[in-house]
């Protein structure tokens, strides 16, 4: 129990008695897909009960920036002011890292944003969209954890330090249980590959601008992986 409310309080703001310490869920970080069901659930319970397709998106991503009181967001503005900076790795990782949001981080938000609600309009099943967006959401951030070298000190750092390359493996067998979601398994399939390409595509651009991963770039790893495993079972 005491790993699994150190990860919930980790991801979410939801009440959960007296803080726990980090460690327990650095030591377990495999188990990130755990909070993507539960976060999934919790938002798909009333979503359900939402006639109009368009609403119900539109409250999907308001519960969801909610229960994880925006945490990944904030690190989805803070990778496009970084991505989006003009000038050498030490620019790009000072837009990155400091407190203020630019143009970059803003174009990210929207973009991600429409991507998210677009892929959840146009699903034929809402609920079931959103519960396999959230863990394949969580499974980017465990596989950026342990493979993601960090290039300063924080949060990153410190989960990296505990995770070990087989980490990601463990983190996939956890998801298999959407594959048993009645959901066409072409579908499945191609949310699954986005669940690894995404994060794999984060990596090698943030290795690339800014030396590693810190915790900006594995929160918009979920935010990224989630709009875009949503939108790939609407198009497939």
């Amino acid at each position: 129990m005491k790993i699994l409310k150190s990860l919930l309080q980790f991801t979410t703001i939801l009440p959960l008695g007296k803080p726990q310490d980090l460690e327990p869920f650095a030591r377990h970080s495999y188990l990130y897909p755990v909070a993507g069901y539960i976060i999934g659930a919790l938002v798909a319970l009333p979503v359900f009960f939402i006639a109009d397709h368009t609403i119900a998106a539109a409250v999907a991503i308001a519960l969801i920036i909610l229960i994880s009181g925006a945490h990944h967001f904030d690190g989805l503005l803070d990778f496009g002011d970084g991505l989006m900076a003009h000038g050498d790795r030490e620019k790009r990782i000072r837009a990155l890292t400091d407190r203020y949001i630019g143009a970059g981080g803003v174009a990210a938000g929207i973009v991600i944003t429409l991507l998210l609600f677009a892929g959840l309009q146009a699903s034929t099943s809402l609920v079931f969209a959103i519960i396999i967006g959230e863990v394949c959401a969580k499974f980017s951030m465990a596989l950026l954890t342990a493979y993601g070298t960090p290039f300063r000190e924080g949060i990153h750092s410190y989960l990296h330090q505990f995770s070990k390359p087989h980490f990601p493996v463990i983190a996939a067998i956890l998801c298999a249980p959407i594959l048993f979601i009645p959901v066409a398994p072409f579908k499945l399939i191609g949310a699954i590959l986005v669940a690894v390409l995404c994060p794999t595509i984060m990596l090698l651009v943030s290795k690339r601008l800014f030396g590693g991963v810190n915790g900006d770039v594995v929160g918009a790893a979920n935010e990224i992986t989630r709009a875009c495993a949503i939108l790939t079972l609407a198009i497939l």
